[in-house]
């Protein structure tokens, strides 16, 4: 009797232990933690766990380190923190950056008994380059593959005194790039099935995604209307959160964490 009230005791205090909620975020393509680092400190001071794992190929000393992977391997990686992260908490929610957010569309379908709700900023949906899905170009880009082996990127400020904060890689491996297209693709047609809130911020004059990417993302995921915002920042190029409007960007996120803390009774 006395060793089965301390096994009940026992689960109990773990139980206690256990967060109700977190919150994992995920950077984008060709990126590092440092794009997404503006969001650490305020999202700790909320007193929950955060989780902001580096995808695979990312963050090395030479964009080479891209060669050998692709969706596949960086969706697995976004899966297996938020697995990791659901060991101390019932309700996650997803904070993705660009590629980043392409991913936490996939968690949303793939894990709805983990995610609460996301948190897309940039969502490539439509992209400006020529040879993106949905472009003119795009059926070339596997042949354009053959001819280059990399791809030239470029990191743009609208405000040019946070470009010291670019650590994005300056290239990539074509090869890359086109596994980053299909991973577009594939989002695209499972956005029918996303149904958890949504925050989209959306950056009006950015050289990287489209701005229509927001709206053509909330027309097509089956979030109830009241559950699903765009965000506009009015100025910020495609690194919103090292750009001249991050303070903006970071306090929306913060705003919307609360909101969903509060709900689920965190705060």
């Amino acid at each position: 009797m006395r060793n089965s009230t301390l096994i009940q005791q026992s689960m109990a205090e773990q139980e206690k232990r256990r967060n109700a909620f977190a919150v994992l975020v995920l950077h984008g393509f060709t990126g590092t933690l440092e794009s997404v680092n503006a969001l650490r400190a305020p999202l700790e001071a909320l007193g929950v766990p955060v989780a902001m794992p580096l995808l695979a190929g990312h963050g090395a000393a030479s964009p080479e380190a891209l060669q050998s992977v692709g969706w596949h391997d960086w969706l697995a990686d976004a899966e297996q923190a938020l697995q990791q992260l659901h060991r101390d908490a019932d309700r996650i929610m997803v904070i993705g950056h660009s590629m980043g957010a392409l991913l936490a569309l996939h968690l949303a379908v793939n894990y709805p008994d983990m995610v609460d709700s996301l948190v897309l900023a940039t969502p490539p949906i439509k992209l400006f380059s020529l040879f993106a899905p949905d472009q003119p170009l795009h059926l070339l880009a596997p042949f354009v593959s053959l001819l280059l082996k990399t791809w030239e990127l470029q990191t743009i400020f609208s405000d040019t005194d946070h470009v010291a904060l670019a650590t994005n890689y300056p290239w990539a491996p074509t090869s890359a790039i086109l596994s980053f297209f299909e991973l577009i693709k594939q989002t695209l047609l499972l956005l029918h099935r996303v149904t958890v809130p949504v925050l989209v911020l959306q950056c009006r004059r950015e050289s990287t995604v489209h701005p229509e990417s927001a709206s053509m993302l909330c027309d097509r995921i089956a979030t109830a209307p009241a559950e699903k915002s765009i965000i506009w920042l009015e100025h910020s190029d495609h690194q919103i959160f090292c750009d001249g409007e991050r303070e903006q960007a970071v306090r929306c996120v913060i705003d919307y964490v609360s909101g969903r803390m509060t709900k689920h009774g965190v705060r």
